[in-house]
């Protein structure tokens, strides 16, 4: 399996998109340890992780929490003695409305969040692939051209985490560590049953695609899982685009 022997921690794994990453490293051999602020989802992930033969721990972590990250973090490392892959894919707070709208604290909280948390959890893990010479810093969301309107601060968020990105993966390259996004142009299966307007959003995210289809849950874990194993091993500080062609690069 890609990932066998393998330490994955995820941040945010009681989400969709999180919890699907978290499937992927498991799926591929890895033993993923599972952190989110409220408990029960994160523990609902890791017991279908369980349940499907994988390993996996759930723990309660603040990712915008610096001594929580940390103590995550070294804890993991002193049980088994390496870290391979962190993922952090916490929801960030923002809040979708015309600039013109908006307050400067609602636009602001994304890409303060987004900074923190981010700049946190790979800091911590770092530390310790460093000390290994190898791992993986992955991200989700990505940059571009394209900005929808009425996003308030959480497109901002998404360029600030890429120039991140170059800059951890620029000063981390030289111990060995990989740093890489990835990004879709929305995933409709991550959307609640309930959700209102959910046909009609499904409909707005298929639409621009050039295979007529949106990337599935599972689409990314597998993606995931492929980016940090060995096969990758020759990328870093690049985006991974698994929006079926809805973002066109450029």
């Amino acid at each position: 399996m890609l990932l066998e022997g393998k330490v994955a921690l995820v941040y945010g794994a009681g989400g969709a998109i999180g919890g699907a990453a978290a499937r992927g490293f498991a799926k591929e051999g890895a033993r993923v340890f599972l952190a989110g602020r409220s408990p029960e989802p994160v523990e609902r992930t890791a017991a279908a992780i369980r349940e499907a033969g994988g390993t996996a721990e759930a723990f309660q972590v603040d990712a915008l929490d610096e001594r929580a990250v940390r103590g995550f973090v070294d804890a993991v490392a002193d049980r088994t003695g390496r870290i391979d892959i962190s993922f952090n894919l916490i929801g960030v707070g923002d809040v979708q409305k015309p600039l013109t709208e908006i307050t400067v604290e609602e636009f602001l909280a994304p890409i303060q969040n987004t900074m923190r948390t981010q700049f946190l959890t790979t800091q911590a893990a770092a530390r310790h692939m460093a000390a290994r010479g190898s791992g993986v810093v992955l991200a989700f969301g990505g940059s571009g051209p394209q900005t929808p309107p009425g996003l308030g601060g959480f497109k901002v968020s998404l360029d600030a985490l890429e120039g991140l990105r170059r800059q951890w993966a620029r000063e981390l390259g030289a111990c060995g560590i990989r740093v890489v996004t990835l990004k879709t142009g929305g995933i409709p299966e991550s959307l609640p049953a309930d959700f209102a307007g959910r046909e009609e959003l499904t409909e707005m995210l298929t639409e621009p695609t050039l295979l007529g289809r949106a990337a599935t849950l599972s689409d990314v874990g597998e993606v995931a899982a492929f980016v940090a194993s060995d096969r990758a091993r020759t990328m870093t500080s690049a985006t991974v685009n698994v929006s079926c062609g809805a973002l066109v690069d450029y």
